[in-house]
Protein backbone atom coordinates (compact mmCIF):
# COMPACT_ATOMS: atom_id res chain seq x y z
CA UNK A 1 0.00 0.00 0.00
CA UNK A 2 2.67 2.80 0.56
CA UNK A 3 4.57 1.83 -2.31
CA UNK A 4 1.29 2.54 -4.19
CA UNK A 5 0.81 5.60 -2.24
CA UNK A 6 4.68 6.76 -3.27
CA UNK A 7 4.06 6.30 -6.92
CA UNK A 8 0.91 7.95 -6.97
CA UNK A 9 2.92 10.72 -5.02
CA UNK A 10 5.81 10.84 -7.70
CA UNK A 11 3.10 11.47 -10.60
CA UNK A 12 1.82 14.14 -9.09
CA UNK A 13 4.56 15.88 -8.70
CA UNK A 14 6.07 14.75 -12.41
CA UNK A 15 3.24 16.51 -13.73
CA UNK A 16 3.04 19.81 -11.77
CA UNK A 17 4.06 23.00 -13.15
CA UNK A 18 5.89 25.82 -10.99
CA UNK A 19 6.11 28.44 -13.95
CA UNK A 20 4.86 31.43 -13.25
CA UNK A 21 5.10 33.32 -16.68
CA UNK A 22 3.26 31.34 -19.40
CA UNK A 23 5.56 29.06 -21.02
CA UNK A 24 4.98 26.06 -18.33
CA UNK A 25 7.39 23.20 -18.32
CA UNK A 26 7.23 20.68 -15.94
CA UNK A 27 9.03 21.36 -12.33
CA UNK A 28 10.25 24.96 -13.51
CA UNK A 29 10.42 27.64 -11.74
CA UNK A 30 11.81 31.36 -12.36
CA UNK A 31 15.69 31.50 -11.91
CA UNK A 32 16.55 34.51 -9.17
CA UNK A 33 19.99 35.97 -8.84
CA UNK A 34 20.65 32.91 -6.20
CA UNK A 35 19.85 30.33 -8.64
CA UNK A 36 17.56 27.94 -9.34
CA UNK A 37 15.13 26.34 -7.26
CA UNK A 38 13.37 23.10 -8.25
CA UNK A 39 11.78 20.26 -6.65
CA UNK A 40 10.82 17.39 -8.85
CA UNK A 41 11.70 13.77 -10.27
CA UNK A 42 15.00 12.73 -10.94
CA UNK A 43 16.93 9.87 -12.76
CA UNK A 44 20.08 8.78 -14.05
CA UNK A 45 22.17 7.92 -17.31
CA UNK A 46 22.00 4.17 -18.40
CA UNK A 47 25.38 3.06 -19.10
CA UNK A 48 25.24 3.35 -22.94
CA UNK A 49 25.55 7.06 -22.79
CA UNK A 50 28.84 6.82 -21.57
CA UNK A 51 31.21 8.28 -23.81
CA UNK A 52 29.15 10.26 -25.69
CA UNK A 53 28.85 13.96 -26.39
CA UNK A 54 26.79 15.91 -24.55
CA UNK A 55 24.86 18.93 -25.39
CA UNK A 56 27.17 21.38 -24.03
CA UNK A 57 30.03 19.73 -26.74
CA UNK A 58 31.73 17.74 -23.91
CA UNK A 59 32.28 13.69 -23.46
CA UNK A 60 30.02 12.30 -20.80
CA UNK A 61 31.97 10.28 -18.64
CA UNK A 62 29.39 8.34 -15.67
CA UNK A 63 31.82 8.44 -13.48
CA UNK A 64 31.63 12.53 -13.26
CA UNK A 65 29.60 14.54 -11.03
CA UNK A 66 27.47 15.84 -14.03
CA UNK A 67 24.07 16.13 -15.17
CA UNK A 68 21.28 16.98 -17.72
CA UNK A 69 18.76 20.13 -16.76
CA UNK A 70 16.04 21.35 -19.40
CA UNK A 71 17.04 24.73 -19.29
CA UNK A 72 19.80 25.51 -17.02
CA UNK A 73 22.45 27.41 -19.15
CA UNK A 74 25.37 24.39 -19.31
CA UNK A 75 28.39 24.99 -17.00
CA UNK A 76 25.38 25.77 -13.96
CA UNK A 77 26.75 23.99 -10.35
CA UNK A 78 23.43 22.60 -8.38
CA UNK A 79 23.25 21.15 -5.25
CA UNK A 80 21.01 18.34 -5.91
CA UNK A 81 19.33 17.15 -2.38
CA UNK A 82 17.23 13.74 -1.90
CA UNK A 83 14.47 14.53 -0.20
CA UNK A 84 13.82 11.20 1.18
CA UNK A 85 17.32 11.64 3.28
CA UNK A 86 18.51 15.19 2.81
CA UNK A 87 21.71 13.42 1.33
CA UNK A 88 22.97 15.66 -1.33
CA UNK A 89 25.75 16.22 -4.41
CA UNK A 90 26.88 19.03 -6.54
CA UNK A 91 26.83 18.37 -10.21
CA UNK A 92 27.51 20.80 -13.04
CA UNK A 93 25.26 21.00 -16.13
CA UNK A 94 26.64 19.77 -19.22
CA UNK A 95 23.62 18.49 -21.14
CA UNK A 96 19.62 18.62 -21.94
CA UNK A 97 16.87 16.64 -21.15
CA UNK A 98 14.74 15.08 -23.45
CA UNK A 99 11.40 15.03 -21.79
CA UNK A 100 10.45 17.73 -19.71
CA UNK A 101 8.91 15.12 -16.92
CA UNK A 102 11.89 14.93 -14.76
CA UNK A 103 13.86 18.26 -13.76
CA UNK A 104 17.33 16.33 -13.60
CA UNK A 105 19.21 13.27 -14.82
CA UNK A 106 22.77 12.66 -12.90
CA UNK A 107 25.65 10.61 -13.94
CA UNK A 108 26.05 7.34 -12.56
CA UNK A 109 28.16 8.39 -9.96
CA UNK A 110 26.32 11.65 -8.73
CA UNK A 111 23.10 9.14 -8.68
CA UNK A 112 25.22 6.23 -6.18
CA UNK A 113 26.50 9.27 -3.67
CA UNK A 114 23.00 9.65 -3.37
CA UNK A 115 21.15 6.05 -3.15
CA UNK A 116 18.96 6.23 -5.36
CA UNK A 117 20.77 3.56 -8.49
CA UNK A 118 18.39 0.83 -6.57
CA UNK A 119 15.24 2.70 -7.64
CA UNK A 120 16.41 4.65 -10.78
CA UNK A 121 13.96 7.44 -9.49
CA UNK A 122 13.68 9.73 -6.74
CA UNK A 123 12.27 13.47 -5.60
CA UNK A 124 14.45 15.65 -5.14
CA UNK A 125 15.61 19.79 -4.77
CA UNK A 126 17.23 21.23 -6.69
CA UNK A 127 19.00 24.53 -5.63
CA UNK A 128 22.20 26.66 -5.96
CA UNK A 129 25.64 25.42 -5.20
CA UNK A 130 27.71 26.89 -2.28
Amino acid sequence: MMRKYSVIVLIAFSTMTFCSHGKARAGERDTTESGVDQTGIASYYGPKQNGRRTADGSIFRQQEMTAAHPWLPFGTRVRVTLLETGRSVIVTITDRLPSHRRVVDLSLAAARELGIIRQGVAMVTLSPAS
